[in-house]
């Protein structure tokens, strides 16, 4: 596991693609899927009442001053990252077909990742402060910006993405961040103190919805109308779209001269998409039959993206740390 983990890949990556398999060969059905939909519903609410409940306000103020990068970061996700994903549906949406398809631009519209792009900016040495603040912000606007740009992006107006989803959405994600940020005061030392317990959380819900969707899929029979060329390439288109969007971000930090602590910020927020949420609002925007195959893409995504944050992260913090060693003064040998 040790050498595995060079390579980013961990125990919770293995437990995502063994949950994946687990869907595809023993789904839950009937009234047990049911159930799993209510206990993950409430997971993913908890999840959000932990990150309120973490979040401190002074960093989101120190966060929120750094204006530029902030709005550099909310542009990466919710206007390059769509234009990319409209790219990527006008050259392959005619080879993977309207499913998978609609799946990509669904991931476009999504907003970062929290743990996961916070993680990777304190280790390659990155303005903590303003990824929390990045990563927070990003993903409470996407409580109603995400479903609007699915709308606007595939044309449907306001007639699939009703009223009704985008409130289940804030119910889910934003009231509980909300009621999280109020019970700090009270709780906030406590969830700092079990940090396990929210990360068992954060994982869990996500194994949970995960589950939810592929069996889904299984029980609706959506995976045979999915061929293996068809599944290569979709990957291959993934990874095109984390290319592009990492290449973007890398190149805008040099050309505006930004430090390299908020290089860091806008590398691993503007390009990260995040599973937990993406999860939850696909939940409330998709019919349980045609899940499976719009959450795909993000799956695929968020496995590579995790590898590949891991490799940029640990490199940038050796860089950090020959560049500490060689500013110490050598003591001259006599």
């Amino acid at each position: 596991m040790t050498y595995l983990r060079r390579f980013g890949i961990d125990t919770y990556m293995l437990l995502l693609i063994a949950t994946v398999i687990i869907g595809l060969i023993l789904p839950v059905r009937g009234v047990a899927a049911d159930a799993l939909k209510q206990i993950t519903f409430w997971a993913v609410a908890l999840l959000f009442f932990l990150y309120g409940a973490k979040l401190d306000a002074a960093a989101i103020r120190s966060g929120m001053l750094n204006w530029r990068l902030q709005g550099l970061t909310v542009a990466a996700t919710y206007l390059l990252s769509p234009l990319l994903g409209l790219g990527v549906a006008f050259v392959f949406g005619s080879v993977l077909g309207p499913d998978l398809i609609f799946g990509l631009i669904f991931l476009s519209v999504l907003p970062s990742t929290i743990q996961s792009s916070i993680a990777f900016t304190g280790m390659a040495g990155g303005n903590v402060p303003a990824a929390i603040c990045a990563a927070s912000f990003s993903n409470l606007i996407g409580v109603a910006l995400t479903p609007a740009l699915v709308a606007v992006l595939l044309h449907q107006g306001g007639g699939a993405i009703s009223g009704a989803a985008v409130v289940k959405i804030a119910l889910q994600i934003l009231l509980p961040f909300v009621v999280g940020q109020i019970a700090r005061p009270l709780v906030g030392d406590l969830v700092k103190r079990h940090r396990a317990t929210t990360l068992m959380v954060d994982r869990g819900s996500i194994l949970l919805i995960v589950y939810s969707a592929f069996s889904a899929g299984t029980v609706s029979g959506l995976w045979y109308a999915i061929s293996g060329p068809s599944l290569i390439l979709l990957y291959g288109v993934v990874v095109l779209f984390l290319a592009l969007a990492m290449g973007i971000m890398t190149f805008t930090g040099r050309a505006l001269k930004l430090p390299d602590e908020d290089r860091a910020v806008l590398f691993f927020c503007g390009s990260t998409k995040g599973l937990a949420s993406g999860l939850a609002i696909a939940t409330a925007l998709v019919p349980a039959a045609t899940l499976g195959t719009t959450v795909l893409p993000l799956m695929l995504y968020h496995l590579t993206q995790l590898f590949a944050c891991a490799l940029v992260a640990q490199r940038k913090s050796k860089d950090a740390e020959i560049a500490a060693s060689d500013s110490v003064p050598r003591r001259e040998c006599h």
